[in-house]
């Protein structure tokens, strides 16, 4: 399926197209970015029979030393059975630090660039997949990963997930659904 526009507004279906098409190909992962919650409480109420792995922002994405994502939001998605990972953008980290002090295209952040040429939303859905792999929180199974555009959901693919050190072994199998225009 195809949005007309990106951002949260698309979130519910996005979250139940993922549902329907894991269900159907027997999937039992979900990998779901969420930087606050409001995205993950929603993911958590919908894959029911699913594990569901929430991955947001490294500590000090926003400010220094502090969690996007408030303690307490992440207890009760814990407490709930939800996994919840923090963790360094996979396709960006210390490259963008240092691209932003020198100059220069790193090949993370190329590799981040072409994915955005699907969407911000399908760029993110990659991404945390490798963040939870590199979490181990992962079988390594077919998985439905799903990301945004800013705030909310609006993308979401099967892949099968790898680690950073074996990136290139990622295998994107669908596009559940996306953003047309972005």
């Amino acid at each position: 399926m195809y949005f007309d526009k990106p951002g949260k507004i698309n979130t519910e279906k996005t979250l139940e197209l993922a549902f329907e098409r894991g269900r159907a190909l027997g999937i039992k992962e979900v990998v779901v970015a969420s930087s606050k919650g409001d995205t993950a409480k929603k993911a958590l109420k919908m894959f029911q029979g699913f594990k569901v792995v929430i991955v947001t922002y490294h500590c000090g994405f926003l400010e220094p030393f502090k969690s996007v994502m408030p303690d307490a939001v992440r207890k009760n998605l814990e407490d709930k059975g939800a996994v919840v990972i923090s963790a360094t953008h996979a396709l960006s980290g210390v490259e963008r630090a240092v691209a932003n002090k020198y100059g220069g295209v790193y090949p993370a952040l190329l590799i981040a660039d072409t994915l955005r040429l699907f969407g911000q939303g399908v760029k993110v859905a990659v991404e945390i997949s490798i963040m939870a792999a590199d979490a181990g929180v992962l079988t390594g199974n077919d998985l439905i990963s799903i990301g945004g555009t800013n705030k909310g959901a609006d993308a979401a693919v099967v892949l099968t997930p790898a680690n950073q050190s074996d990136l290139f072994n990622i295998r994107i199998r669908e596009i559940v659904c996306k953003p047309r225009s972005f």
